[in-house]
Order: structure tokens, then C-alpha cells, then sequence
């Protein structure tokens, strides 16, 4: 039961406006076993048993801060997919919410991972699913087109209510939007969410150190 399943979460945050159309939740887990030069998120990438909590405490967090007052959910991280059985029960219970509670949003989720390896090895989790933007970060190519961080990725619908709720922002140049970047602070933690444009947080860390302020643990840097 979903109750004694356990997924490691870096973060969970609402709303997210930058990684997928509308008000939604993104979250992020814990743990990534592919490790793309140039992540802006390393602090995802080990696993951490601290990190962890039950599936079912997870959405009640999503239900008691967004209640029906969403439009999609962003599952990142870290790697989704390195959490099959966590990510399984996580996307069973949204589709719970969303049958019971008759909200219509919907379920996006990225991964470093080819779709022809998730095609082979998930295909199950990609059935619950209604979207998916896939490859690995390659830092060497343009950030391409909304929502992606690297232009040999793609951004793929998966179910009916995934295609057309993504159809108008399939070929949507990232450019066209300007920088789409928030910033939370939660924690004690600065928080910045979105896909970077090459350099941006080099630029960000220069600007700061001009007024004063070092950021001397950050997750772009290892």
C-alpha cells in the first residue's frame, strides 16, 4: 500500500509556473544514477534515506497545498525513473486525486533517460503518465524549445488528455517566452526554479558577489 512506500524527495513546491503550462506542482526527487555534465541540480543526485517520506503523506502534502486549484503536476529531480516502485505508487495515487476529486490536471515528468530505454524497461509508468520530456542534459547543444534544457530533447504526449494539453507548445522555441526562472525561499534555502539559459547561473553568482552576498554551496557546482 501506498501508505508504506517510501520515495525520496529533494522538494516539492506550488505553484510552479515555469516547467509546464499553467499552476501546478512541481517535485523533485531524490537520487540520479545518470549524472549529466552540467545538471544545475547536483544536490538531487545521491540518494538520501533522510530525503524520505510515504507516498501517501506526499499527496496529502499535494492536496492539502494546491487542492483543486491546479492545472499540472511536474515530477523532475534527480531521476524519476531510478524510483520505479516509488514513482508507480506516486503516480497511482494521482490518478486516484484526479478520478475522485474530478480534477482535470496533468502529469508531466522529465528523465535523463532515452525514451527507447524508458519504452523497454517502463513502459507501465509511461502508460500513467501524459507527458514526457526525455534524453539526457547535454550541455554542449542550445536550450532549444520551451520547457527543455538541451535541444535534443523532446517534448512527447503519452495520453489523450497529454496531447491535447501540450499540442500548442510542441514546437514553442524557449526564446519566444524570454527567461522563465522563480525563485522560492523555503527552508532557509533560496530556491530557483526552471531551465537556465547557458551561463545564467554563472551571471546570477557574479551579480550577487557585486552586492555583497557569496553563494558559496549551490547546486550547480560540484
Amino acid at each position: 500500500m501506498a501508505q508504506s512506500i517510501l520515495i525520496q524527495i529533494n522538494k516539492a513546491h506550488y505553484p510552479v509556473t515555469v516547467l509546464g503550462p499553467g499552476k501546478r506542482i512541481g517535485i523533485w526527487l531524490q537520487g540520479c544514477g545518470i549524472g549529466c555534465k552540467g545538471c544545475v541540480s547536483t544536490d538531487t543526485w545521491a540518494p538520501d534515506p533522510r530525503r524520505a517520506m510515504t507516498v501517501t503523506d506526499l499527496l496529502a502534502w499535494c492536496k492539502r497545498t494546491a487542492g483543486n486549484e491546479l492545472d499540472g503536476i511536474t515530477l523532475s529531480g534527480g531521476e524519476p525513473f531510478d524510483q520505479p516502485g516509488p514513482l508507480r505508487a506516486l503516480l497511482k495515487g494521482l490518478h486516484g486525486w484526479r478520478k475522485q476529486g474530478g480534477v482535470d490536471f496533468d502529469i508531466l515528468c522529465y528523465s535523463g533517460y532515452p525514451l527507447k530505454t524508458l519504452q523497454q524497461k517502463h513502459s507501465a509508468l509511461l502508460a500513467l503518465l501524459d507527458a514526457i520530456i526525455p534524453e539526457p542534459y547535454a550541455e554542449g547543444l542550445p536550450l532549444g524549445k520551451l520547457w527543455r534544457g538541451s535541444s535534443n530533447q523532446s517534448l512527447v504526449p503519452l495520453s489523450p488528455r497529454g496531447s491535447v494539453r501540450f499540442a500548442p507548445f510542441m514546437e514553442e522555441s524557449a526564446a519566444g517566452h524570454g527567461k522563465q526562472m522563480q525563485v522560492a525561499v523555503e527552508g532557509g534555502r533560496i530556491w530557483m526554479i526552471g531551465i537556465p539559459e547557458r551561463g545564467d547561473m554563472a551571471r546570477l553568482e557574479a551579480l550577487c558577489l557585486s552586492r555583497g552576498l557569496s553563494l558559496d554551496q549551490v547546486s550547480w557546482r560540484r
